[in-house]
């Protein structure tokens, strides 16, 4: 197996992983629907047969031999449209078969062979195709079929089941690939690919396409010649030839003889099969109209991929750049100066940074779609394997999200909806018992709000039971205080605790206690946190709150002594000056502040990293209040330096080995070359 980063078998495992996406989407929709229509049958056809050609090009053969045979199943029914067919079986062996390709294309991500074995899935696939044939009554297909090619290798050449040439029709067809699309000699192989199960014979110009590059100015300039022996009619090669990727022109014309062609073998001699052994060409996998292109004009694409670990650097660079923009235009060494051409070219500097900034933003933001079309399986899986009625409802997939971002919340919403569909939704006559609708429903939403987006996992299940929760957070010892002071919400937040688990019996998906803290892991690895609500027999809300990116956000930088820290933005409720008469102190000395009614703890940062400073009465410095997953607080400074857009770095090992580094989520450059740590709200308020 080749290497994994080599760009062509980069480009197979992205675009195998897209083609998958697309078909768990497709296939579960057509389930729902009851059956497969037209447009949904060719779509199925054509992932298939790219996956089948591309899998063989790299040598997967294994995901190859599985694509055909399933190819195979949606040829017959596209060609002979079948009344009778099981499409809850047939989602079935698809998904099963996608699942497979799935584990074998992470083989492979991950360096290892694709030595999965395939065989029963494809005995399996064959005997539904049999029995479709005849619960259809179609017994006019032969029983013998054609014996299979070895696997490895391709064959061209003469046919032995295909009619002498002088039956045979003939056709010359040129083949001009998009401008810019590159490798042309490996996409005019896959054409001699696409062609090998129906020809007799043929010749194609340029020569040696694999051996020689040279082969590929005289395609980009002359086209890819083809001629060939056939009995199959102009249309099914004109549709077999359309399929090609980055098509831009297809000239075919039918021939009277072989003479006729000119590249074609003066001296005909006894033809043999020729072996053509597999090389590990890079398959160039995209969606293309079976429909002929019009002739018209060229064809330019509006579109490109590129390497994430591009736009990485390309963040970084952007980073650095908004470090080094405020540290020139924030030098204290220009305080006091009559600098007015450099004030204005520094607003220029910083209006043209943040543009900059926007667009590279913008560039990684990528939709929440792909990601929520996901749990249309999960759902699926478990309701039949639960036997309960369960209904997905998406709400905002449009909403955009830096892709770093959307990486990290993959599993947490995959736990947070079995989760859902297992604890929450009820089984159907529980439902029916209690007036409620017999599908339960769970609603997965998101929105944009500020530099954050809210996801809401939202069921009309049972709800959480509280006393059961407190009963068994009582025997794990996770209560810390008398139980009367506990808030419902305090006593929700249980669940995300390691090994916490209210379920009796252990089972595929539940009751080991694990999954919702890795929930709460993973969010707080990108700066959120996790909020939840819930009403006994109505059912429960979850609710993330994610930043939009985790490279460059904003913050509020405060002083403490001679140190500096930044508090994000987005976890900020607000900040003031306390009055005497809002200062508290309880039976305990722990000290509170009264904000409209309510009392929330206060964190003195001087105390709580051991800094001297000369700011100790809470009325000379400054109060921020914050926001955690559970809960407010107060963060006491001694002022407020001011708010910047700040580039998030890791902290230092060396750092975290000699410092409390308790609430610290990392740190960040400010404009007069400081350091700052950045504060992380719920780390702090674990710590009160």
């Amino acid at each position: 197996m080749g290497n994994v980063h080599e760009p062509m078998m980069e480009m197979f495992i992205f675009e195998t992983n897209q083609l998958l996406e697309q078909l768990e989407q497709l296939t579960i929709q057509s389930e729902k629907n009851g059956a497969f229509n037209n447009d949904e049958v060719n779509e199925v056809f054509r992932i298939m047969h790219t996956i089948k050609g591309s899998s063989a090009m790299m040598l997967v053969n294994e995901v190859s031999s599985l694509s055909h045979a399933i190819e195979d199943i949606f040829y017959y029914i596209r060609e002979k449209n079948p009344p009778n067919i099981d499409c809850s079986g047939l989602t079935d062996i698809i998904l099963s078969a996608a699942d497979f390709i799935k584990g074998e294309i992470s083989k492979i991500e991950d360096g290892h062979d694709a030595d999965g074995i395939a065989d029963n899935l494809v005995e399996e696939t064959k005997s539904f195709l049999t029995n479709l044939k005849s619960i259809n009554g179609d017994i006019s297909e032969n029983s013998e079929k054609k014996k299979s090619s070895p696997k490895q290798q391709y064959y061209i050449g003469a046919d032995k089941n295909i009619k002498s040439n002088q039956e045979l029709n003939v056709f010359d067809a040129t083949i001009f690939f998009e401008l810019d699309c590159e490798m042309e000699n490996i996409r005019g192989y896959a054409v001699l690919n696409a062609l090998q199960d129906v020809v007799s014979e043929i010749y194609y110009k340029p020569e040696n396409i694999l051996e020689d590059d040279d082969t590929v100015l005289a395609i980009r300039t002359n086209g890819f010649q083809i001629c060939l022996t056939t009995d199959k009619s102009y249309e099914e090669i004109e549709q077999i030839l359309n399929q090609t990727i980055f098509l831009r022109k297809l000239e075919l014309k039918k021939l009277d003889s072989v003479q006729e062609c000119e590249y074609w073998p003066k001296e005909q001699k006894v033809v043999k099969e020729i072996v053509i052994e597999d090389l590990p060409i890079k398959p160039i996998l995209t969606e293309k109209s079976l429909k002929p292109e019009s002739h018209e004009g060229i064809i330019t694409q509006s579109m490109i991929s590129v390497n994430v670990r591009k736009l990485d650097h390309l963040m970084d660079l952007v980073g650095e750049l908004v470090i080094a923009e405020a540290m020139v235009t924030q030098n204290p060494d220009l305080k006091d100066l009559e600098l007015e051409n450099f004030y204005k070219a520094s607003r220029q500097l910083r209006k043209i940074s943040a543009e900059l900034q926007d667009s590279v933003m913008s560039i990684r933001m990528v939709p929440l779609n792909a990601t929520f079309q996901k749990m249309n399986r999960i759902v699926r899986d478990m309701s039949k394997k639960l036997d309960k009625k369960v209904e997905l409802v998406l709400v905002g997939e449009d909403t955009e999200v830096d892709k770093n971002v959307i990486e990290h919340i993959s599993d947490p919403l995959m736990h947070l909806i079995r989760n859902s569909i297992d604890h929450g939704i009820e089984m159907p006559e529980e439902r029916s018992a209690v007036g409620k609708p017999i599908k339960g429903r769970v609603t997965l939403e998101a929105q944009n709000a500020g530099n954050e987006v809210i996801i809401n996992i939202i069921d009309d299940g049972r709800g959480l039971n509280r006393e059961k929760i407190l009963e068994r957070a009582r025997n794990n010892g996770l209560i810390t205080k008398t139980e009367s002071e506990l808030t419902d919400k305090e006593i929700y937040s249980f669940i995300f605790a390691p090994g916490f688990s209210t379920k009796e019996k252990v089972t595929e998906f539940s009751g080991r206690g694990v999954g919702m803290d890795v929930v709460v892991q993973n969010i707080k690895a990108v700066g959120g946190n996790i909020l939840l609500d819930s009403i006994q027999g109505k059912g429960s809300t979850i609710t993330l709150k994610i930043p939009l990116t985790l490279a460059i956000v904003d913050g509020m930088t405060v002083e403490v002594g001679k140190s500096s820290y930044t508090i994000p933005i987005m976890s900020i409720r607000e900040s003031f000056r306390p009055a005497k008469k809002q200062i508290l102190v309880d039976t305990n000395g722990n000290e509170l502040i009264m904000v409209r009614g309510q009392c929330y703890p206060i964190i003195r940062l001087h105390k709580f990293y051991d800094i001297e400073t000369n700011v100790i009465d809470l009325t000379k410095g400054i109060i921020v209040m914050v926001e955690s997953e559970h809960m407010t607080m107060a963060i006491f400074a001694d002022n407020l330096v001011g708010v910047q857009q700040i580039v998030v770095k890791p902290v230092p090992n060396y750092i975290k080995k000699i410092s409390n580094m308790a609430g610290i989520t990392g740190c960040t450059l400010l404009g007069d070359g400081s350091i700052s740590l950045i504060l992380d709200a719920i780390g702090l308020s674990n710590k009160i």
